[in-house]
């Protein structure tokens, strides 16, 4: 008899992309006329509920990346599914957290989060509960009645991060979301995305400029080259899911910090 050949249980379970991108290509026209390429042949797959970030010098490209999957712009060549639709523009199954917190000043903290269902005109209660629940988990459970000015910044991108998750997107893309706090403020929001991400189970791209942010919050690792922005290499990073901001100190996480910087290196990145 065929002896029929079984996985092994401790064998990692693949998971489907929610993401595909191909041979992605950006050229803008400048001021004086010449094109200038900021995307070159950029392919990769993100898989459902993984947590990717990208690093690379300024002007890499990284931003561009992120404004086409969100689907802000338009590639000059190449193609950009998400789950295996073409992405032609703007899609409700993502939800966007950019370095400036963008909030409405004359909307209370509550209505801050709920735009993005008053724009998609989903069912308000539905949309509040969910609100509420993301507040409690942002810890802002008690400011919903507040206004952006009445906030820290660090308090006013949670608020962010819970608007661009209240709608239920399967991916959310973050462009230096904590670029602009200082290192106190942005060690807890670090650690404050982590929890949202393994409690929420949504997709996150995370744009970065400091290789030790990257490496701290990434399942895996972009590397981005100067511009013509490619991808010089993918890391995968073997840390423990649930880390505390001491693992930086260790010589696992410096050894994947090292490797990382050993491709830009004096080019002054974090």
């Amino acid at each position: 008899m065929k002896k029929v050949a079984h996985a092994r249980v401790d064998e990692p379970v693949a998971r489907p992309s929610v993401i595909e991108i191909r041979n992605l290509q950006k050229v803008f026209a400048a001021r004086d006329g010449n094109p200038v390429q900021a995307l070159s042949s950029v392919s990769l797959d993100i898989a459902k509920g993984e947590f990717l970030t990208i690093v690379g010098p300024s002007g890499c490209g990284k931003s561009t990346l992120l404004r086409l999957v969100a689907g802000l712009a338009d590639p000059s060549e190449g193609e950009l599914l998400l789950n295996g639709s073409p992405i032609t523009g703007p899609q409700r199954d993502m939800g966007i957290v950019f370095q400036s917190p963008v909030l409405f000043p004359w909307r209370s903290v509550m209505d801050n989060v709920l735009l993005p269902a008053d724009v998609l005109k989903l069912d308000r209660r539905d949309a509040r509960n969910r609100a509420e629940e993301l507040l409690e988990i942002v810890g802002l459970s008690d400011f919903a009645k507040k206004y952006p000015n009445e906030l820290s910044g660090g308090m006013q991108q949670r608020v962010a991060i819970a608007r661009a998750l209240v709608h239920r997107p399967s991916v959310v893309l973050m462009d230096e979301p904590f670029g602009a706090l200082d290192a106190m403020t942005r060690d807890t929001m670090n650690l404050e995305i982590m929890r949202i991400w393994r409690e929420a189970g949504t997709t996150i791209l995370f744009v970065t400029h400091s290789i030790p942010e990257a490496v701290f919050l990434g399942e895996r690792v972009v590397v981005m080259t100067a511009r013509p922005g490619k991808i010089a290499e993918v890391v995968d990073v073997d840390l423990p899911a649930n880390r505390g901001i001491d693992i930086v100190n260790t010589d696992h996480f410096g050894t994947y910090a090292r490797r990382i910087r050993n491709h830009f290196n004096a080019r002054g990145l974090d």
